[in-house]
């Protein structure tokens, strides 16, 4: 469970290759027992920072502390504590369950009794008992991503760092996924993990928002959602296309978002909005087939947050 120790440190944390400033002055601290979700688009920096979180690359400027211990300096220390899951984690498609877990027991050079005993207690703690004789290649996606997650635990570590861990896996899978990431949290271990899936990010203690390398926003799933700005109305019209261009220059109306079959308006005071919406609506012949009150989820309050640094840049861009 989550405690006030910090496990991790950051300051001014920057990594460029070349002309391109992958991760911009990131300055992050997270505690032990979190579930600290990093959340971005592609390119925004998410996997560069893990990389730099476990030692395995150094910074450009700044500094980062891993339990205690600089990245740069103390490496070791900081890897015989770590876990780490790479979004394509190196399983040996010719050997079994059983034998990979063997294998990477090898590599951190675990022997005797507690060797086997930890094999046996993670092919039952990751749902795999019963396929502990089948080639890793043979393994659906679902049961590929829990060995791998079986063979990043088999030093038992403090932290574990997860990038994109659930990507191309079927819905159940994922949900089992993170049930077995849950029991890994009710033990106290500090779990980073990197995802596209914003009901994953709804799961983390905390979420910390990239764009373009920096950190834009760091907090609980709630308190990012109430960042955004008035009341949310979700609307289901007959022509979605030609009023969502009619009604996001509304009188009243901060922001139009699309989500399927429906629009998703931010609005200053939604009791007079609806009535402009109505009348807007209907002057075009538009049907309303259903509107409705609801609250933001991460989608919406993510997709916002980036809007609206966008605008912030390119108004700087004109300012200068």
């Amino acid at each position: 469970m989550k405690s006030d120790t910090l496990v991790i440190e950051t300051e001014n944390l920057t990594r460029t290759f070349k002309n391109v400033v992958a991760v911009d002055g990131l300055d992050l601290q997270i505690q032990q027992g979190e579930i600290f979700g990093l959340v971005g688009p592609d390119g925004s920096g998410k996997t560069t920072t893990i990389r730099l979180l476990t030692a395995i690359m150094d910074p450009t400027e700044g500094w980062a502390r891993v339990a205690g211990f600089d990245t740069v300096r103390q490496p070791e220390p900081i890897k015989q504590r770590i876990g780490y899951m790479a979004q394509r984690f190196n399983l040996y498609g010719d050997l079994s369950v059983w034998e990979n877990l063997n294998f990477f027991a090898d590599v951190f050079e675990m022997a005797g009794q507690e060797r086997q005993e930890r094999i046996e207690r993670l092919l039952n703690f990751a749902r795999l008992n019963e396929f502990r004789d089948r080639r890793a290649a043979h393994l659906s996606g679902g049961m590929q991503k829990k060995l791998a997650l079986a063979c990043t635990l088999i030093h038992t570590p403090q932290i574990i760092y997860l990038d994109e861990p659930t990507t191309g896996v079927d819905p159940v899978s994922r949900r089992e996924f993170w049930d077995i990431l849950t029991e890994l949290h009710l033990q106290g271990i500090t779990l980073v993990i990197s995802t596209p899936y914003m009901d994953e990010a709804e799961r983390c203690s905390r979420v910390g928002l990239m764009y373009e390398g920096q950190l834009i926003v760091c907090d609980s799933p709630e308190n990012v959602k109430k960042m955004m700005r008035g009341d949310l109305i979700a609307l289901w019209p007959s022509d979605m296309r030609q009023a969502q261009v009619l009604l996001a220059g509304l009188d009243g109306v901060l922001e139009v978002q699309t989500y399927g079959d429906q629009l998703r308006l931010f609005v200053d005071d939604e009791v007079q909005t609806r009535v402009r919406i109505k009348t807007t609506l209907s002057a075009a012949q538009i049907d309303i087939l259903e509107m409705r009150s609801t609250r933001p989820r991460m989608e919406e309050a993510f997709i916002s947050l980036v809007q609206r640094r966008r605008a912030e840049e390119e108004h700087a861009e004109v300012v200068t």
